[in-house]
């Protein structure tokens, strides 16, 4: 549908990139500088924003988002990290493939983006997000060096 599921695995599949370029785990968790969430903890965030507003909002697929989880989560390894990239993936996918170009001006099922929001801008919103959050990991990696 209108190239979202290419941007969205696109982005992901940077992000799986990102994460496999640091050097260790403890690198993972760090928060270098002034940053108050570790690289790990900003590709939980990542994947439970895109699963909870595309899996449970567009979807309907009774995802349950534990947000305060995505933030306080710690000593997962980079293979669980990895993991959770890929199901992420593997739950939007099918939602994205579903849309159709009708369906981009639809209403967004729920006001927690505001009222009057589209899944079109929605989707827009969140692909904005992930790439924000893409750009944080690139430079803490950089950093970390």
């Amino acid at each position: 549908m209108i190239g979202y599921k290419d941007e969205f695995n696109y982005g992901l599949n940077k992000l799986k990139d990102e994460i496999l370029q640091f050097k260790d785990k403890a690198a993972l968790w760090a928060k270098p500088g002034k940053t108050n969430n570790s690289p790990a903890n900003l590709t939980l965030h990542i994947c439970g924003n895109l699963k909870h507003n595309i899996g449970a909002e567009i979807g309907q697929n009774g995802y349950i988002r534990k947000r305060d989880v995505e933030f306080t989560a710690g000593n997962i390894s980079r293979e669980e990290i990895i993991a959770e990239i890929d199901s992420t993936i593997d739950m939007i996918e099918p939602i994205l493939d579903k849309l159709e170009e009708a369906d981009i001006n639809k209403p967004f099922p729920s006001d927690i983006h505001g009222k009057g929001q589209t899944i079109g801008s929605v989707l827009t919103k969140i692909a904005l997000h992930l790439g924000y959050h893409l750009g944080q990991i690139n430079y803490q990696r950089r950093i970390l060096k």
